[in-house]
């Protein structure tokens, strides 16, 4: 098979539209939980990007989101590793330093999975405290 101009292109086109979705419905989640969302896609020079910071009660909520379809390689909820956890602790440090400091609550990383199924709704997973 051969792809055509631009086939790579419109890969990245549909990941980064399928990650904003799934960015949505994490945001949504918070908010129907009662947190707050103070940002989302924060970047860090080249240090990467924080999805979605929010505020829990007194506590700043470091989240971050992995979405797949249904039948992919691997669950969403999987997808933090032990080295990815070390950059989002970095990330976190970054964020507060640049938005005046810990609040008196503490920071929390937690992930969000979002698995699209071929029909039906998405599936939303939250697990907090996850790093």
């Amino acid at each position: 098979m051969t792809v055509g101009a631009g086939g790579g292109a419109d890969m990245s086109r549909a990941r980064s539209a399928l990650g904003r979705y799934g960015e949505d419905l994490a945001a949504r989640r918070l908010v129907l939980a009662g947190m707050t969302v103070l940002e989302r896609n924060w970047r860090s020079g080249r240090s990467g990007e924080i999805d979605i910071v929010a505020r829990d009660g007194d506590a700043l909520v470091i989240c971050e989101v992995k979405t797949r379809r249904s039948g992919s390689y691997e669950h969403p909820m999987a997808a933090v590793t032990p080295r990815k956890a070390e950059r989002l602790r970095g990330l976190a440090e970054r964020w507060i330093h640049a938005h005046g400091g810990a609040p008196p609550g503490g920071v929390r990383i937690d992930l969000i999975g979002v698995l699209l199924p071929r029909r039906g709704a998405p599936s939303v997973e939250h697990a907090r405290g996850v790093a």
